[in-house]
Parts: structure tokens; C-alpha cells; sequence
């Protein structure tokens, strides 16, 4: 515990900590949904192809500028809750192992950032960015008031492959929705399982979530329900965008790392949440994305 303490008062030791605070290794998760929105729009671009590399990292930047944001700011707004639960008191704010002003300009920065790179794609992006960032803020606050706190997550990261659309295409007409809402479910099915640890605490401290509501057994069923759906939705878009067997294949594989995930948290057993919650999850993304892109890229766009 001393180490990072002592880290932690140089700039780099600091940025050091809100990296690990906020699981920066994880902004894979939206990440490969959004360059799939961005493949599916290079078909309906002005100049259908590559939508160039300029694009491709304008998006990326995009994402991780937000997803950085929506997380060091979540942990603030929800810095005294940390502290008060027995699983997270040891994160870096309620520990002490950072000051608020300094996961303040974090959040500044890269919420600035990410305007800017919504500005240089285009003036939609630009024109909306604001919207998604209040949206992925408001968030932090959504369990303090409601138990689908779990689908405003969901719709958090949906935005991602619209939001890719709009870069590449200017425009929010003919945005593949069925891939946003295949992230909902994906999302808010996963977060479901998570949000198990804190069932007895959101109890205790009259906190809103589903498993608080309805149980371990009831949220789990609601999280496989929510999985099903995902891998409804996206059928539904491989038949509607034209994509063929290596997508079929794509799913099929992202179906039994999604039975796996729940397998793994059967009964209700929590011991190997993170291998169900963080590694299983990042995998279903990489597939989904790799074979999206293959089956379009084999298609010639």
C-alpha cells in the first residue's frame, strides 16, 4: 500500500493510478462494437471503402477519451459509496491514494478531448458529443434513482457503434440500430452478473439495482434473457447488412463464450467473477468484431 502512495505524489505516479483506477485495459470492451459500426458505414459512405486513417483514429481516440471520462468521473460521484463498501474502500479516491482535483482534470481532459476529436470528424459528431457525454455521466448517478441503472450502461456503450456511423457518414439515417441494441443487452446482461457482488450492500444502503430487487436466481435469468437477445439482434443484422457465413461463425462463437460466462457464475457462484465479467466479455467483442469485419472485408466492403 505505501508504494503507490509514494507514486502517486509525481504526475506520472498519479496518472499511473487513475489508469489502474479506472481499468483502462478494459476500454476494449466497446471498442471493437465501434469499428464495426465504422466497417458497416464505410458501405453507405459518400465514398464507399476505407473511411482512412484519419477515421480510424479520431473514433479510437473518441472512445478512449470517453470511456476514460465516464470512468474517473464515476468514481468521484461515487467516491463516498466506495468507501463504505467493503469490496471497494481499498480504490484509490476512498483510500487516499489520489486527490479529488486531480481525477478532476483528468475528467476535463479528456472529456475536452474527446469533443475535440468529435469536432474533427465532423459536424454531427461535434454537434452530439455533448448529448453522449451527459448521457455516459449521468450514469454515475442512475442507481441513486432507478434499478435499470444496468440498461442506462447498456445504452452508454451502445452509443459507441451509432456514434462510429456518424463519423464515417455524417448522418444518424440508416445508423445500425440492431448492433446498438445487441450492445445494450450485451452490456446490461454482464453488469447484471457484476452488480451481484454488491446485491447485500444496495440492499443495506437503499441502493437500485435488479439483483437488490429480484435476487441472485431472478438477475442472473434477467442477465441470460438480456444475452439471448443480443444474440437475437445480432441475427437479425447479419441478415438485414448482408453478412454471411463468417459472421454466422462469429456468432456462434460469441454464443458459447456468452453460455460459458454464465456457466462459470451458476448458482450464483461469485469466486470467478472476473473471468466471467472481464475476460470471457473482452472475447465476445474481439469475435464479433473479427468476424464482422472479415465477412465484410471478403465482401469488398
Amino acid at each position: 500500500m505505501n508504494t503507490p502512495r509514494v507514486e502517486a505524489d509525481t504526475i506520472s505516479g498519479k496518472l499511473k493510478v487513475i489508469l489502474e483506477m479506472i481499468k483502462f485495459s478494459h476500454t476494449l470492451f466497446a471498442l471493437p462494437f465501434a469499428l464495426l459500426g465504422m466497417m458497416l458505414a464505410s458501405r453507405h459512405a459518400p465514398v464507399p471503402g476505407f473511411p482512412g486513417w484519419k477515421t480510424l483514429l479520431l473514433i479510437a481516440g473518441c472512445m478512449v477519451t470517453a470511456r476514460s471520462a465516464a470512468m474517473a468521473y464515476n468514481r468521484i460521484a461515487d467516491r463516498d459509496i466506495d468507501a463504505a463498501n467493503p469490496r471497494t474502500a481499498g480504490r484509490a479516491l476512498p483510500a487516499g491514494l489520489l486527490d479529488g482535483p486531480s481525477v478532476w482534470i483528468f475528467v476535463f481532459v479528456n472529456a475536452t478531448l474527446f469533443i475535440l476529436f468529435a469536432v474533427l470528424l465532423n459536424r454531427m459528431a461535434g454537434r452530439l458529443s455533448p448529448a453522449a457525454l451527459a448521457w455516459i455521466f449521468g450514469y454515475s448517478h442512475a442507481k441513486r434513482f432507478t434499478a435499470g441503472a444496468h440498461f442506462w450502461l447498456g445504452v452508454s456503450l451502445a452509443i459507441a457503434p451509432v456514434g462510429a456511423w456518424v463519423a464515417v457518414t455524417g448522418t444518424l439515417a440508416g445508423a445500425p440500430w440492431l448492433l446498438a441494441a445487441a450492445v445494450l443487452c450485451w452490456v446490461a446482461g454482464f453488469d447484471l452478473i457484476y452488480s451481484l457482488q454488491d446485491l447485500d450492500f444496495d440492499r443495506e444502503r437503499g441502493l437500485h439495482s435488479l439483483p437488490a430487487r429480484l435476487g441472485a436466481a431472478g438477475a442472473l435469468r434477467l442477465a441470460a434473457a438480456c444475452h439471448v437477445a443480443m444474440i437475437g439482434c445480432l441475427a437479425v443484422l447479419a441478415v438485414t447488412r448482408d453478412l454471411g457465413i463468417p459472421f454466422a461463425a462469429g456468432l456462434f462463437l460469441a454464443s458459447l463464450l456468452l453460455l460459458w460466462e454464465h456457466r462459470v457464475v451458476r448458482g450464483g457462484d461469485l469466486s470467478r467473477i472476473d473471468l466471467a465479467f472481464f475476460r470471457i466479455n473482452s472475447w465476445v467483442g474481439v469475435v464479433v468484431f473479427g468476424a464482422g469485419a472479415l465477412d465484410i472485408i471478403l465482401a469488398g466492403l
